[in-house]
């Protein structure tokens, strides 16, 4: 059903040549003309209440606390981080990155931090959970060390930005061995 004027195209084919095409052509699967009747209160019903549950799932998905896991490692070749990013309805973001810029390990641990909290910031996430196995990092970004060299200050200063991005962040100090 519909309220577009194909009535005028099946019962006048010689509007346009191309109309005459497409009357022959749909002649054959016997279509007929019937015009909308009137929409029923109940479909008004049912857009609200779909509309309403979207919403619904949308604020609990916002309300979701998604997981960061975060490590870094520093070898004489470069530095590389791993990233686990757990979100609702069971989505698992995993990512490796290798960077060539030599750098301390405590430089990769806040690398994989930054890089994690732009992933959870991408993801639009408002509520992060971060775990780290690096005490200093963790005990500076939760203010119980402070951050004395130069690039740890930068390091410190960019991850308190992203702080801002989400509306609860907290960062939690996991011991190595629990780190898997």
């Amino acid at each position: 059903m519909t309220d577009l004027p194909i009535r005028k195209v099946l019962q006048k084919p010689d509007v346009a040549r191309r109309m005459v095409r497409w009357a022959v052509e749909l002649s054959e699967f016997d279509v007929q003309y019937e015009p909308r009747g009137p929409i029923k209160g109940q479909v008004y019903a049912n857009f609200v209440v779909e509309l309403s549950s979207a919403n619904a799932q949308q604020e609990e998905e916002a309300n979701f606390r998604w997981v960061l896991s975060v490590d870094g490692s520093s070898k004489q070749q470069g530095s590389g981080v791993g990233v686990i990013l757990e979100g609702p309805n069971g989505l698992l973001i995993e990512q490796a990155l290798r960077f060539a810029l030599k750098a301390n390990n405590n430089q990769a641990e806040y690398e994989a931090l930054k890089a994690g909290m732009l992933l959870a910031k991408e993801m639009r996430a408002r509520s992060l959970l971060a775990k780290s196995d690096s005490l200093l990092v963790t005990g500076q970004v939760i203010g119980e060390y402070q951050a004395k060299d130069p690039q740890m200050t930068t390091y410190l200063g960019y991850v308190q930005i992203l702080k801002g991005s989400f509306a609860v962040f907290e960062l939690v100090h996991v011991p190595r061995e629990q780190n898997a």
